[in-house]
């Protein structure tokens, strides 16, 4: 038979929460609630002189063509980001499920790159790629391509994808060859009893089985590009070159620590996060459909 625990102290479950309640209001609640009430407001650079405006500072950003180009552009981007990180490191997780003499080293390899943070991941993606000291950029020209994302627009989308992706695929890796672990050998070993060769093996079995790992990783993936892209887009690009890489996220620090127009960064603010949270329920509320648990 078996026992469970009553705790008998109505109090102790509150406390338990309490430490991740404070948390969720400094740093979420609270921030988000400053940024909407400063997005209905006019202030000067300093913040110090403030004059309520209404709706004024979201029809200014709706008037601007280059606050569309940002929407565009960051559609493009965490398109590719997110397609790439996560078709990348389910390859690589199904590699290193097998079983490889060097299959440890090769996971420790595969999970470093985590722990750079974005800033620094770029500031390696632009010196390996620099025009003109770059130990990449010049095999390239060797082989006739003229490669500067200093100035060609799309030469430097590639850049940040690229940084962007390769920071993103080790967290995507760990979840990936941590779902492929979970999946009974009996299963796999049933389907290559009936005869279904491995790649039908893996369409039928394994991703299917992958599902909440791969739904749980889009969700996790859509909000790293949307946020924490910044400091690689920042190191690399600078938004540049003609605002090529301007995402939604840098635009509000361009405007907001750059321009000064703080009302107008806050405004930015609440309609990317109304954006990832409307892109989220709508994961929830469909893509979840197909997820097997």
């Amino acid at each position: 038979m078996e026992k469970s625990t009553v705790f008998n102290n109505r109090l102790l479950p509150y406390l338990l929460l309490l430490p991740q309640l404070v948390i969720t209001v400094v740093f979420f609640y609270w921030p988000a609630s400053q940024a909407i009430w400063q997005s209905f407001l006019r202030e000067d650079a300093f913040g110090l002189v403030s004059e309520f405006v209404g709706l004024e500072n979201y029809q200014a950003l709706f008037a601007q063509p280059e606050y569309y180009r940002s929407m565009l552009t960051t559609v493009i981007f965490s398109t590719l980001v997110a397609a790439l990180s996560l078709s990348i490191a389910l390859l690589f997780a199904t590699q290193a499920d097998k079983n490889l003499k060097a299959a440890p080293a090769y996971k420790t390899l595969m999970i470093w790159p985590y722990a750079v943070a974005p800033a620094v991941a770029g500031v390696l993606w632009f010196f390996m790629f620099q025009p003109s000291l770059g130990m990449l950029s010049r095999p390239l020209r060797g082989m006739g391509l003229d490669w500067n994302p200093l100035l060609n627009e799309n030469h430097a989308m590639i850049l940040v994808v690229m940084a962007a992706v390769w920071k993103q695929i080790s967290y995507n890796f760990l979840f990936f060859l941590a779902g492929l672990q979970a999946i009974p050998r009996s299963v796999l070993e049933a389907g290559a009893i009936d005869g279904a060769r491995p790649l039908r093996r893996f369409w039928t079995i394994t991703f299917p089985l992958l599902s909440p790992t791969t739904f749980f990783l889009l969700v996790v993936n859509i909000v790293y590009v949307f946020f924490d892209t910044f400091g690689i887009i920042d190191a690399v690009t600078g938004g540049g070159p003609a605002g090529a890489t301007t995402t939604m996220v840098y635009k509000v620090y361009a405007d907001g620590r750059l321009g000064g127009d703080l009302g107008g960064s806050a405004a930015q603010s609440v309609i990317l996060m109304i954006i990832v949270i409307a892109l989220t329920a709508i994961q929830f509320r469909y893509v979840e459909r197909k997820v097997q648990y």
